[in-house]
């Protein structure tokens, strides 16, 4: 694990065998829980926390970081339409719903989408409400608006 600092506040990273799996920002709705065994291990992110820093200067749009999503099956596909939605853009959680194939299902991908264990690389933030409202964030809408404000900038 280490805790890496940004413009969102202090970001703790888990890795299970070299495989970034969880991404918890400081007063997150749902954090993962640490295990008793973790050690501090800051070189073993060294290039996670290398593409948030370029994601955080706006210098990254993507990211090339192995993630592991533990999850129900129904979680897991709205995580992986998440990584679908393209920087600098976002859609409703109707549109998520329609994109997981079940366009009933939008309070299901909400509740999925504030259960994704990887913010900012699974871009969680990218969905708002249909109505255009910034909708929920489980990091807070503080850091949503940061987030967006950040991708929509002009890039040089």
């Amino acid at each position: 694990m280490t805790v890496h600092p940004s413009p969102i506040g202090p970001l703790t990273l888990l890795s299970r065998g070299g495989v970034l799996t969880h991404l918890d920002m400081e007063d997150q709705a749902h954090v993962a829980d640490v295990p008793a065994t973790a050690r501090r291990d800051d070189a073993s992110f060294a290039e996670v926390t290398r593409q948030l820093d370029e994601y955080f200067a706006g210098e990254r749009t993507t990211f090339e970081v192995p993630v592991h999503l533990d999850g129900t099956e129904f979680q897991r596909s709205v995580w992986t339409q998440l990584c679908a939605i393209p920087y600098g853009t976002t859609i409703s959680y109707g549109e998520l719903a329609r994109r997981v194939g079940n366009p009933k299902a939008s309070r299901a991908v909400g509740l999925a989408n504030g259960r994704n264990p990887v913010a900012v690389i699974v871009p969680c933030h990218r969905v708002i409400a249909g109505d255009g409202s910034l909708g929920g964030y489980g990091g807070g809408l503080d850091r949503k608006t940061h987030l967006l404000d950040l991708e929509r900038a002009p890039r040089s």
